[in-house]
């Protein structure tokens, strides 16, 4: 006699494939989009700082000084000025 998963079990094991799935896919887009520091859209602007800040690489504090300059967005020129201080002190 086989036994059936009940409906609570489906359910959850279905939210699970479901957020696994939608971190799977938002990771891909930030890696790709992690070129775009520049890039006419805000999110991917967001999305080349956050990699930026996860190589925790010293070589880029001269493209995030120019960026710092460049940047309209006041909220993601706050974010870099907080990756320049953490690379800063990591250097």
């Amino acid at each position: 006699m086989s036994r059936r998963p009940s409906v609570t079990t489906v359910f959850v094991g279905a939210a699970l494939a479901g957020v696994a799935g939608g971190w799977l896919l938002a990771r891909r887009h930030d890696r790709t989009h992690r070129h775009n520091l520049f890039s006419d859209r805000a999110y991917r602007r967001f999305a080349a700082l956050g990699w930026i800040a996860a190589e925790d690489d010293p070589e880029q504090l001269p493209l995030l000084t120019d960026y710092l300059a460049w940047e309209p967005v006041p909220a993601l020129r706050q974010r870099a000025r907080r990756i320049i201080a953490t690379l800063e002190l990591g250097a």
